[in-house]
Formats: C-alpha cells, sequence, structure tokens
C-alpha cells in the first residue's frame, strides 16, 4: 500500500467532510435540505451538476469502454455532449422558471402540480420509477469505489465499498443538497484536473517511447481504428444509435441533474451556469475519450481483468505517488458526488413527494428534516448491499438506469414544456411504460440489439401521446402554461 496516496485520501475525506460538517452548522429548513433553498451560486451549481452527471462512468466506465472498442467510442461521448449542452442551452432557464411558479424541490412534485388531477398517483408511480432504478446508480458507484480502492491500494472491494458507503452517507447526512453542492464544486475541479492532466502525460510518455496510436488500434483489433467500428447499413445505424443513445436521457430526465437548474436564483445565474457547464463537458468528454486511446498504446487487449481499472492503473504508472494521489483523488470525486446526488434525489422523493405531498403526514419542518436524514442512511445502505452483491460492469448498470428513468421521464419533462395537450393520463402512461419496458429490454436479447436507452425513451413518449388523446384533461383544473 502506498502510503504518500493513501495520506492525500484520507486529506481528501477530511476536507470534503469537514465541507459538509461546516454547512450543516447552519440553520437548515427541508427545502434547504432537499434543494438548497435558492441560496447557491450558479456557477456552484454548474459545477455540481457537472460532477453529478459525470460519475464513475465518465472516468472509469466510459475510459474502459473506449478501450475496449476504439474509435467509435467517440459517439457515446458525442451524444452526451450534445445532450448536456442541449439540456443547458434550452431545459435550464425552463426549470428554474417553472420551479418558481409553482413552488415545488422535486421533478416528481413539478409533473405532479403540473397536471394536479393525478397528481399523488403521479408522485407514486415516479417515486417508484426513481427509487428503483437509482438504488442500482448508487450502487455502481460505490462497485467503483471498490475497484478503485482494489487497485490503487490492493484493498480488497468489500472494504472499499463499506468505506464509501460511510463517506458519502456522511457528507449526505450532514448539509443535504447545500452541503453536496459546495463538495460536488470542489470534486468537479479535481475531476476535470485528472481528465485534462492524465491524457497530456499519456501521450508525452507514448511518443517519447516511439509508440506508434494508429499502429496499436490496428493491432488491438480490425475494428479498432474505425469511426464507425467497421459496420455499414443496418449496422451502422444501430451502432450510431446505441452509442449516440446516451443523448435522449439528458433532456429533463435527471432528477439530479435536473434539481441543479430547478436551484438556479436568476437569469444571470442561469448563464454562469450555460458557460460553465459547456466547457466543463467539452473539455471533460475530450480527456476521457483521449485517456482511453492512450490505454490502448500503452497496454495490450488482455492485461485487464477488469477494464473498469485502466484510468487508476494508468495513473499510479505514470505518476509519482503525491501526484497520482491527487489524481485518484479525482476519480473518488466523481464516484462521491454522484452517489450523494442519487441518495438526495431518493430522498427527497422518499421524504417531499410521498410522506409530505402524498400521505400527507404532519409533521415539522424540523421532523421532516429528521426523516430525510433516515432516509439518507437506509438508502446508503441498500446501495452498499447492491454493490457488494453485483457483478455487472458500471457501464452497463448506468446505462439501464439511464434508460429507465432518464429516458423516461425525459419525453414527459420535454411534452411538459413544449405540448400543451400533455395529460396527467399521459404522464402516467409515460413513466409506467418507461418502467416496464425497460426491465423488459434489459432481461432479453433485444437490448444486445437496439439498447434500452434509445427504445425507453420512444416507446414512453408513444404511449404519452395515446393517452393524452385519449384522456384529456378537464380544462376547468387545466394548468395552462
Amino acid at each position: 500500500m502506498n502510503s504518500t496516496i493513501l495520506t492525500v485520501f484520507i486529506l481528501y475525506f477530511i476536507v470534503i467532510i469537514g465541507i459538509s460538517y461546516m454547512t450543516s452548522r447552519q440553520k437548515l429548513t427541508h427545502a434547504d435540505f432537499i434543494l438548497g433553498g435558492k441560496k447557491l451560486p450558479g456557477w456552484a451549481l454548474a459545477f455540481s451538476e457537472r460532477a453529478t452527471g459525470e460519475s464513475s462512468w465518465l472516468l472509469l466506465g466510459f475510459t474502459g469502454f473506449v478501450f475496449s472498442t476504439g474509435l467509435a467510442g467517440i459517439w457515446v461521448a458525442i451524444g452526451v455532449s450534445i445532450g448536456i449542452i442541449f439540456a443547458w442551452l434550452f431545459l435550464a432557464k425552463k426549470f428554474m422558471k417553472e420551479a418558481d411558479r409553482y413552488g415545488v424541490l422535486t421533478l416528481p412534485d413539478y409533473l405532479a402540480t403540473r397536471f394536479g388531477q393525478k397528481a399523488d398517483l403521479i408522485r407514486w408511480v415516479a417515486t417508484i420509477l426513481i427509487a428503483s432504478f437509482f438504488m442500482f446508480y448508487v450502487g455502481a458507484q460505490f462497485a467503483g469505489a471498490g475497484k478503485l480502492f482494489f487497485t490503487s491500494f490492493n484493498m480488497s472491494v468489500t472494504t472499499g465499498i463499506i468505506l464509501t458507503t460511510l463517506i458519502v452517507i456522511a457528507i449526505a447526512f450532514f448539509g443535504g443538497f447545500i452541503s453536496v453542492v459546495w463538495t460536488d464544486m470542489i470534486q468537479s475541479v479535481m475531476m476535470l484536473v485528472t481528465l485534462l492532466v492524465l491524457p497530456i502525460i499519456a501521450f508525452i510518455h507514448i511518443f517519447q517511447s516511439d509508440v506508434s496510436l494508429s499502429t496499436s488500434l490496428v493491432e488491438a483489433g480490425e475494428t479498432f481504428p474505425l469511426w464507425f467500428g467497421g459496420t455499414t447499413g443496418f449496422a451502422l445505424g444501430v451502432l450510431f444509435f446505441n452509442h449516440f443513445s446516451w443523448f435522449f436521457g439528458y433532456l429533463g430526465g435527471q432528477p439530479q441533474l435536473s434539481s441543479r437548474f430547478m436551484a438556479l436564483k436568476n437569469e444571470q445565474e442561469a448563464k454562469q451556469g450555460i458557460a460553465i457547464g459547456i466547457i466543463w463537458t467539452i473539455l471533460a468528454y475530450t480527456g476521457a475519450f483521449l485517456i482511453g486511446l492512450a490505454a490502448i498504446a500503452l497496454y495490450k487487449q488482455d492485461t485487464f481483468s477488469d477494464v473498469e481499472t485502466i484510468l487508476p492503473t494508468m495513473i499510479i504508472d505514470l505518476f509519482p505517488s503525491w501526484i497520482a494521489g491527487i489524481l485518484l483523488a479525482g476519480i473518488m470525486a466523481a464516484i462521491i458526488t454522484t452517489a450523494n446526488s442519487q441518495l438526495m434525489v431518493v430522498t427527497s422523493s422518499i421524504s417531499e413527494d410521498i410522506i409530505h405531498k402524498t400521505l400527507k403526514i404532519k409533521l415539522t419542518d424540523k421532523q421532516l428534516l429528521t426523516v430525510s436524514r433516515l432516509t439518507v442512511i437506509l438508502s446508503g445502505l441498500v446501495g452498499m448491499l447492491i454493490a457488494l452483491t453485483s457483478e455487472s460492469l458500471i457501464y452497463l448498470i448506468v446505462s439501464w438506469a439511464w434508460a429507465g428513468v432518464g429516458c423516461t421521464l425525459s419525453p414527459a419533462i420535454l411534452m411538459t414544456f413544449f405540448w400543451k395537450r400533455y395529460s396527467s393520463a399521459g404522464v402516467i402512461a409515460t413513466i409506467i411504460s418507461g418502467f416496464f419496458f425497460t426491465l423488459l429490454w434489459i432481461n432479453t436479447p433485444l437490448d444486445d440489439i437496439i439498447t434500452s436507452r434509445f427504445s425507453t425513451f420512444f416507446i414512453a413518449a408513444f404511449f404519452g401521446i395515446v393517452f393524452s388523446l385519449l384522456f384529456p384533461d378537464q380544462p376547468a383544473s387545466e394548468n395552462q402554461q
């Protein structure tokens, strides 16, 4: 175990837990705990949104995917980047205004309040959808942490998962949304440093070693040097849509990201967020893609039993211990930020949408705060159990959650924003169809042909349109935009 790297990790953990504890010392209302109470600057929310959106999936999953795919992996980065840019440019301000207009704290509560005729049912189905898939999403982050601890310190994966769970629960428990955003901001910068510094040093090492990237791509496999993976015709279309389909989950349907938009204070803050969010995305995905390509030149395809340990391995191989510790902490930052945010989404859905709004249990603001904190603990432990028992790759688990939540709720949000005939029955049909068709798709060979990220979006949209036309809301209770 490298003592220098371990020391850097310990200092990192002390800093982020310290920040969380300091934010908890201020007087927090339930609204502050769930959505920050409109007290956070736009630039901090943008850094937080990016750190939350790009978890261990980007640093471990995507880099490993490029290593095992080659140049064709770029279509994933392009699809994701366009989705993020679209969301910031066209949806962020809309979310901010709608949250202010309806006085809501969560994405499910916005849909329920916006379509009041079936508000309670909308809250129930949305919460079940989010909690079901996000527990696996949280588990994927904890699994990524286990891999990082194993690669960095030769620590057992189980021990790494348990340690990460305790840290994530502590951060979310202390200050809720506010502490998560401020720790996210610091960790977002750490992630970006890792994604920018590592490929530069890696390619310097490659050139100094007189290694040819083009030759390495050819040696890795016949499809590796081809931008479309050597596919043509229908197969080309399948490859393109499967890789590009991450785009659909970014269109307003990821509640952990949309909550940052809802927390924006005003137009000026939104403009700050848009600039930072777009620049961060372009730099980060360019860096991650180049890291995957550099790994192809540095290592043989059969070097790793788990390709999602490539990035930490590269860091340890190429940097002195103290720099490696900082960059590896950047990976841990990605894991912790996303896990924290997903815990907050599950917590807010249960405490605000179900206990407070749907069941209408009479609780004081302080009691609601306590319920939220207890939910953080319980959700974190469930995520830990999933991480300890799951053997699937991070990339795969996140893909399923992306389809189940993002590609289900994205058509619901888009139609709510831009189609006046969308109805409460349509919202419910969108969510239920997206939930069940995702489960069906990922448990059949269909997912190997056309990814559920693509199919779920259009199936959920189809049912939402049909049920809205068949069962329109009554004009008397309709909320016109």
